[in-house]
């Protein structure tokens, strides 16, 4: 099993990037799929996740708001849509998969089974 992530990059604050998660999964679709992000010197936090139908999502009270996460489970990949960044949002953003049929609100890295490499954001002042 591997989750691709990309999509991350340089962008002034108030812009936006939108992060998509490849997964070679076979039954992406039975899979809870989950955001975190890290920055330097910090503790990975959650940011987002959606059930495996997309039916429930979930965010972090920070991206409230400003970060929508959609899935398409035909192309086996997550989305971030990050808008009105700022530079607190700096980090490396990491997709995680669990396999879950539930609407639960997976919001600790240790409930995941699949990690990603990680993209890293830059938002500047």
């Amino acid at each position: 099993v591997q989750l691709q992530a990309s999509g991350g990059g340089l962008v002034q604050a108030g812009g936006s990037l939108r992060l998509s998660c490849a997964a070679s999964i076979r039954t992406f679709s039975s899979y809870a799929m989950g955001w975190f992000r890290q920055a330097p010197g910090k503790e990975r936090e959650f940011v987002s996740c959606i059930s495996w139908n997309g039916a429930s999502t979930y965010y972090a009270d920070s991206v409230k708001d400003r970060f929508t996460i959609s899935r398409d489970n035909a192309k086996d990949t997550v989305y971030l849509q990050m808008n009105s960044l700022k530079p607190e949002d700096t980090a490396v953003y990491y997709c995680a998969g669990k396999l879950s049929y539930g609407s639960g609100w997976y919001r600790l890295p240790t409930e995941y089974d699949y990690w990603g490499q990680g993209t890293l954001v830059t938002v500047s002042s």
